[in-house]
């Protein structure tokens, strides 16, 4: 059931880019001066843009029927990793049910974004003629304009913003203890965003392992590849100073992966702890 619910996020973000990059409405044409123009003034095809959101709440709605009849059947208890807190919700009930499978998307597509993010910051140096790169900046739009330390940041805020708004409805409802005062609010909502940039361990070292490969094994002078290469330097940039390279052999890409799983892996354990303490 996990992956069918994977499968199906996937979907609706495959829907929700395609409504983010739906061309504009055409405008009708100004009359030329040719006969042509002048009999039938053409007009572009106006796309039904509207129909890609509909689909997408489709998707949601209908799936919470599916989770709410198989689920309980096979007694699937669905859970929405936080990083550093683990919501369940009971697939029995169609309003929790409904519930999770919204902040399933809103997780998903969050953590998309939150890896576009990284992306735009640590390739500042990558040009426009990039396509890979290209396609980031289109996706970000004006958010991509902003610093490269205010796109780092952002997860964190967005993250403890979303979970200061979502914690007293989820107390309501019995999915989380209530907290004993603001302040522990607010320490929860710090912690749970400092969580959020945990997910960017499997993009990073999903990015370090295919340098390696391509390092060893010739896989095409692709433009895939070149982004790979350059954004793979970028990350490692951080241990240039370490003398990891032994004549043509570069160990920094096998270094770089070790130790991002390390410090990620510590960092949700510590992450995780410090939230059990909680309120300090």
């Amino acid at each position: 059931m996990s992956l069918i619910d994977w499968m199906l996020n996937l979907a609706g973000l495959i829907l929700w880019l395609g409504w983010r990059n739906a061309p504009p409405v055409g405008k009708r044409r100004s009359p030329g001066i040719s006969i042509a123009a002048t009999v039938k003034p053409m007009e572009t095809a106006r796309p039904r843009t509207w129909l890609l959101p509909l689909c997408l709440l489709a998707l949601i709605t209908l799936r919470s029927f599916f989770y709410w009849h198989i689920g309980s059947a096979l007694d699937w208890m669905p859970r929405l990793p936080l990083a550093v807190v683990v919501l369940p919700f009971r697939s029995d009930f169609f309003g929790r049910i409904f519930l999770f499978s919204f902040l399933s998307f809103i997780f998903f597509l969050a953590t998309f974004y939150f890896g576009l993010f990284l992306l735009s910051a640590v390739n500042r140096n990558i040009p426009d003629s990039d396509p890979a790169q290209r396609w980031i900046r289109t996706q970000l739009g004006w958010v991509e304009r902003t610093p490269a330390a205010v796109l780092v940041i952002m997860p964190i805020l967005l993250s403890g913003l979303g979970w200061a708004a979502l914690s007293p409805p989820l107390v309501r409802m019995g999915l989380l203890p209530e907290p004993v005062s603001g302040g522990h609010l607010m320490q929860q909502a710090i912690v749970v965003g400092l969580g959020s940039i945990l997910i960017w361990k499997y993009l990073v070292a999903a990015l370090l392992v295919l340098r390696i490969a391509n390092d060893y094994v010739f896989l095409g002078d692709l433009a895939f590849w070149r982004f790979v290469n350059a954004t793979s330097r970028n990350l490692l940039k951080p241990l240039a100073w370490l003398p990891l390279r032994a004549g043509h052999v570069d160990f920094a890409p096998v270094a770089g992966v070790i130790m991002v799983m390390a410090l990620f892996e510590l960092g949700g354990y510590g992450l995780s702890q410090l939230y059990r303490r909680l309120p300090l």
